[in-house]
């Protein structure tokens, strides 16, 4: 039984540049790009470990780690296929015209794909930074070779061809700092006493925990509107992904504070004059 199982795996079905394939040579051709990518993950991680003890930020151990994955496995695969007897001279051959065939027929497919390898290489965009890019504000979750996985703040996965990343405008919050600046404005009434009133802002600035107070919040008066003192609470928070949330926590206690000092918030007025016809 052994010996039939053997001479099946021995018996050649095909022969590529002299060397016979056979059933073993296929099945550790296959087993040698599993090893590969195994070995790759475990490289990952392993450098991954290493350089978070050594205090490197994530989104440069997430590059690093990607990049010696794919070179792991890309050579695992061109091992593989001289295993079962493939030229691989002639495979890269093959891809050189395959990469000209792409230029003319598949040019946004190599668009993204060089762009991915310049986002791991220039790291403009890192893995976990928060961005906003076509009117997406999200989180970089992953950054492949094609495309760009960004979670929002809603918890949708918006997936971002990489060339967007690269020709297109990007803001990102998360670079150099998570820092931002946050406006909340409000306006009051005119004959309002604006120094009550911007005690009262720089109180509700102070009570709440979200809020930085180095840089320490400030008040601008932002303009005479037609039926209000326009002013600004400007204040630092230490994640910009949490804008929304202080912005809102900001607002609501604004409005609680004015009416216990009762500063009012007008609401548009117009004057209507009725003229009699003559």
């Amino acid at each position: 039984m052994l010996d039939t199982i053997l001479e099946y795996l021995h018996r050649p079905f095909l022969v590529l540049s002299g060397t016979p394939v056979t059933t073993l040579t296929v099945v550790t051709a296959i087993a040698i790009i599993v090893v590969a990518r195994l070995i790759g993950s475990v490289i990952g991680r392993s450098v991954d470990r290493v350089f978070a003890m050594r205090g490197l930020d994530q989104g440069l151990r997430f590059a690093i780690g990607k990049i010696l994955r794919y070179a792991v496995t890309v050579t695992g695969v061109i091992v593989a296929l001289s295993t079962v007897g493939i030229n691989t001279s002639a495979v890269m051959a093959g891809g050189a015209v395959l990469l000209v065939g792409i230029g003319f027929g598949l040019q946004k497919l190599a668009e993204n794909f060089i762009s991915g390898l310049l986002l791991l290489i220039e790291r403009p965009v890192r893995k976990g930074d928060f961005i906003d890019v076509a009117g997406v504000l999200g989180t970089v979750e992953d950054i492949g070779l094609r495309a760009t996985h960004v979670v929002s703040r809603d918890g949708l996965t918006v997936i971002v061809p990489n060339a967007s990343l690269i020709t297109n405008t990007v803001i990102n919050h998360s670079q150099p700092s998570h820092t931002r600046r946050v406006w909340v404005k409000v306006g009051v009434a005119y004959g309002t006493d604006l120094d009550r009133a911007t005690k009262v802002l720089l109180d509700v600035a102070a009570g709440e925990p979200k809020v930085q107070q180095d840089p320490p919040p400030d008040v601008r008066h932002d303009g005479f509107g037609d039926s209000a003192i326009l002013l600004a609470l400007v204040v630092w928070i230490p994640e910009a992904k949490e804008e929304a949330l202080v912005s809102s926590r900001l607002r609501f206690a604004i409005d609680r504070a004015f009416r216990a000092h009762a500063i009012v918030i007008p609401m548009p007025q117009r004057d209507v004059h009725l003229r009699q016809p003559a």
